[in-house]
Order: structure tokens, then sequence, then C-alpha cells
């Protein structure tokens, strides 16, 4: 048992001063307001619920910053994704743990208490199976229990290279599965799991699985989170076209039965009418800022989206910065620049609080996790900041401080009642540091 007195708290009503809490084991036992720090109790200024990441390709930490020199062509989104293929390539499974756990830590200390890894990196660099064929999904797994970050497993169907379907690429080798072994690789995960974790779906997008194949594992697991890329480029909308004369988002919702457990990650480009059967259908959008920004993919359509409430969540992706408030922050900045105004995804006056509430909400929806809340029962997934300038602003204010301002900062962290995060540095910091140099001097040693 422990007990945290916060000067400021998000109570599942709204702030609230001088709040103690008492932890028990991974669980919030009990909330009391307008209360006294005891001795012993760990100060906190402001203490936060957790947040989910809902979309993240560990791996590509690794990749941060390989890609940001132009070719003697026009680079794309289709130009990075040959060399994030060569960089996929060359992973060893102690590397791709070593990569994760460092993502996982970053994630942590950012203030993200959940992770859902969309993994496909799957097989040996040559394309066969390991011994173990779940060896790589088992690495993620290990990188999240050391660090303690809670895992939303979501390994990926990758049959196909293309709609038709066309058959895979050299580069796609290490991500294959027929439907079969994939039903086989979900059994094999839910024996690694953890008491907070999950596993979850994931055909990659509309491309790499068919329709009968997203059905037939809709059906095989129902209610599991089910996640899929949809709609991010313009050349993925004009190719679904060619081949079913219908758009991505059109397509899905008209054939397979989305509902509130799946997760449509970017869904970037869409029309009036996808806008509003996603929002009707309770399914949440898994926004990327950083990443969709960084790849060029384009704006999603927010202000009209979440106007027809709409659920989203955010996630790291790529991981070329991990962030939770800069993700926030350039979801909002996206439509500043698209629709030229201000506050575009303000509700009720902070723009800052507005995001934070939508991204919690859909991000534990789409991970199949406890609604994250300070509250008695709930899990003990708790977030404190700090404030260098020190200013008694026990309102939605600290929200929009902490998303658009500089002057607050992850201090501490708990997840499942473990203190990780300790004056903004994860308890194993240091290790995992060192091992994820060594991974990635010999990767790109052989690169």
């Amino acid at each position: 048992m422990m007990r945290i007195h916060a000067t400021a708290a998000l109570l599942p009503d709204g702030w609230a001063r001088d709040v103690g809490i008492t932890l028990t084991d991974a669980t919030i036992e009990q909330v009391q307001t307008g209360v006294a720090p005891q001795p012993g109790d760990h100060r906190a200024e402001i203490l936060l619920p957790g947040m989910a990441n809902l979309h993240s390709h560990s791996f590509q930490r690794g990749f941060a910053g390989l890609t940001e020199r132009r070719g003697p062509g026009q680079d794309s989104f289709w130009t990075w994704r040959e060399m994030m293929y060569r960089f996929a390539l060359s992973l060893s499974p102690d590397e791709v743990q070593a990569v994760a756990a460092l993502a996982c830590i970053e994630m942590l200390e950012a203030g993200y208490t959940r992770l859902g890894e969309f993994h496909y990196l799957h097989h040996g660099p040559d394309g066969q199976p390991y011994d173990n064929p779940a060896e790589m999904s088992q690495r993620i797994f290990a990188a999240a229990a050391d660090t303690g970050i809670a895992l939303t497993h979501l390994p990926v169907l990758y049959a196909h290279g293309g709609f038709g379907p066309e058959p895979a690429g050299e580069g796609q080798r290490r991500f294959l599965h027929g439907l079969d072994d994939y039903l086989q690789l979900i059994e094999t995960c839910d024996g690694y799991i953890r008491p907070q974790d999950r596993v979850g779906i994931a055909p990659h997008s509309l491309r790499a699985a068919t329709m009968a194949e997203i059905i037939a594992l809709a059906e095989a697991f129902p209610g599991r989170p089910f996640h899929i890329h949809i709609s991010e480029q313009v050349k993925e909308v004009e190719d679904c076209l060619a081949h079913t004369g219908a758009r991505p988002v059109e397509y899905l919702l008209a054939n397979a039965p989305v509902g509130p457990s799946w997760c449509l990650i970017h869904a970037t480009h869409l029309i009036k009418n996808e806008i509003r059967r996603i929002a009707t259908s309770g399914a949440v959008v898994g926004l990327c800022p950083i990443t969709e920004a960084n790849l060029g993919d384009g704006i999603f359509p927010a202000v009209e989206f979440l106007a027809q409430r709409g659920r989203i969540g955010i996630g790291t992706d790529s991981n070329v910065e991990i962030t939770l408030p800069g993700e926030l922050k350039q979801l909002e900045y996206s439509q500043r620049l698209s629709l030229r105004l201000r506050n575009a995804l303000a509700v009720n006056g902070s723009t800052g609080a507005s995001l934070f509430h939508a991204a919690l909400s859909g991000g534990a929806q789409s991970l199949d996790a406890p609604n994250p809340a300070i509250a008695s029962g709930h899990p003990a997934d708790l977030v404190a900041l700090s404030d260098n300038c020190r200013l008694e602003m026990p309102d939605d204010r600290l929200m929009d401080r902490w998303v658009f301002g500089r002057d607050l900062r992850v201090a501490d962290l708990w997840a499942a009642g473990v203190h990780l995060v300790r004056e903004g540095r994860h308890i194993h910091r240091t290790r995992i540091a060192t091992d994820y140099a060594k991974a990635i001097r010999d990767v790109l040693n052989r690169i």
C-alpha cells in the first residue's frame, strides 16, 4: 500500500484540490479530497490518469532520422517505405527487443501507461518462421514486462502485397502469414499476457488482407480490439477505387462488421459520408499526428468528425518523436493550418482539456483497457506533472499549459501501481538505453 497526495488532481467530475490517493497493489483503493498530506505520502503537484498510445510500430524508433534526406526524385510515403523495409530486414530478435524497450521507456516518460503495438515484423530476415513462430511477438511482451507498460498486442495479418491481391514483395517477406498460421499466432500470444495485457487483431490494411480474410478474423475473434490501417494515402484511395469500385472506408463499412471494438488507423482521406458513417459506427479513429506530418500523409478532418460525435485516440506510430502533448498539439495545429482558425478542437473553452479527454476515452476503448480515471477501483495508472513556475491553476488552464506550453513536465508515473518514472526518468533508463545504443550501432553497421 502507498499514498499519493496531489495539490491538484483531475477526477472524473473535474479538478479537485488537496487529493489523497491510496494505492493497493495495482488498484486505486481510495480517493479523498480536501485532505492534508500525511507523513510518508508521495507529494505530487498535478495528477492525471495515464494515457493509452493506441498505435505504435516500436522497431521504427531505431529508424527515426534516417530518411530526412531528399532523393533524386520526389520523396513520399512510398519512398520512405522502401527504406523502412531495408531497416526492418536487418533486425535480430534481440535488437527488436532492445529498440522496443527504449520506445516503451520514452512512452512512459511522456505520460503513456498503455501501448497498442501494431506488430508486423514476424519472421527471420529470410522470411522463414523462427523455431517459435511467435518469437518476435514474445520480444514485444518481454520489452513491455521489463519496462512496466501495459500492452495491447496487435499481431498483424499481412497476407498480400497489394489490391488484387498482388503477391508480396521481397521487402515484405518478414511480415507474411496465411490465415491459419495467423490464427495460431494469436493463440500463442494469448499465452504471454500479464493481467493488464490484451491481445487484439490487426489485418494490416485493405492492401494486405482481402475482405474475406478480414471478415473471417472478425468472426473468429468477436469483441477483441480490431485495428486496421485505412485511407492513409491518396494512392491507396485510388487503388481501392480501381479494384473495388469504392473508396477504402466506404468499402470497409459496406462489407465488414465495423463497430466500437474497431480502430481505423489514420483514415486521413475521407469524404462527408465516410465521416458520418464512421462516427455512427462507434469505431475509434486512431490518429498519429506527428508521424502523419512527417510522412506527408495529409490532414484528418477532425473538426467535422468530432462535431458528429466521432471518437479519436492518439498514437506514436513510427516513433519519430515520442511525446504525448506533442501529438495533441500537432493534431490541433493541423486543423488550424487547414481551416485558418484557432482553438479548432476546443469544447467548452479549453483546447488542451478537450484534446486530452477525447484521446483518453478513445484510446482506452480502442485497446480494450479499463476506463482511465482517478477513482476507487480503477487501475493505478497515474501521471504526475510538475510546474516549473509553481502557478496554482487547478483547472483546465493546466491542460492548456501542458499541451501548448513548456513549463509543465512529467515528473512521476505509476503503471499498475508501480512507480516507474521518478523525477522524469524511468527507473531502468540507464540499462535499457545502453542496450539500445549497442543494438542500433550493430544494425546501422549492417545496412
